[in-house]
């Protein structure tokens, strides 16, 4: 039997209780019904189908993995497609520091420049620029108080690299998963490394 990850391990020292209806939804999907489930239980895939080809994408010496913290999702996902055709999907990133440690509490600019640091160097580790940015998706703890400011610095650094287009976006007010970050932005990324048409 597989071991369990780390923070898995920690659940399992404590005493889980689970309700009747996540008995029942944990059972429907494969899990045992009272206790932490082991890694790697559940690996089921279509006959004969493949799955695309993916990778995480990480830049540690600015931003630590989310794992290391207790979350379960990765800073990015590199799938290759075919046909040389690259996606990269970078998660909810924020102003936080080779440690996990916010940056810049209370700050909104300065955690602004810090989360387009972060991208950028999650972009670099896989080759690629804000050039290959398609679509950001951009989380504002107080829309109302910091978008003038937000619109701003990503004008500022947009002309800077020269975008034109500039990526598709959206705005969106949101809670971000800790009290003291301010701006949060995913964004997806698409290379084409085949043969020029």
């Amino acid at each position: 039997m597989n071991p369990l990850s780390p923070h898995l391990e920690r659940d399992a020292q404590r005493r889980i209780l689970y309700t009747e209806a996540e008995k029942i939804e944990r059972h429907a999907l494969g899990l045992p019904t009272c206790e932490p489930s082991p890694a790697g239980l559940i690996k089921r895939l279509p006959k004969g189908r493949t799955p695309v080809r993916k990778k995480g994408i990480s830049a540690p010496a600015v931003l630590n993995e989310a794992s290391e913290y207790g979350s379960a999702f990765t800073r990015g996902l590199r799938v290759d497609l075919p046909g040389g055709i690259i996606h990269l999907l970078l998660s909810g990133t924020a102003s936080v520091g080779a440690h996990g440690e916010t940056l810049y509490p209370g700050d909104f600019r300065a955690q602004l420049w810090r989360t387009y640091r972060n991208i950028t160097e999650l972009l670099r580790s896989e080759g690629a620029t804000w050039h290959d940015i398609v679509r950001t998706t951009c989380y504002l703890r107080d829309i109302e108080r910091d978008y003038q400011e937000f619109n701003s610095v990503r004008n500022e650094f947009f002309h800077a690299l020269g975008l034109n287009p500039f990526p598709a976006s959206t705005g969106i007010q949101a809670r971000i998963c800790r009290s003291d970050l301010l701006v949060e932005i995913e964004a997806l990324a698409i290379l084409y490394q085949g043969e020029p048409r």
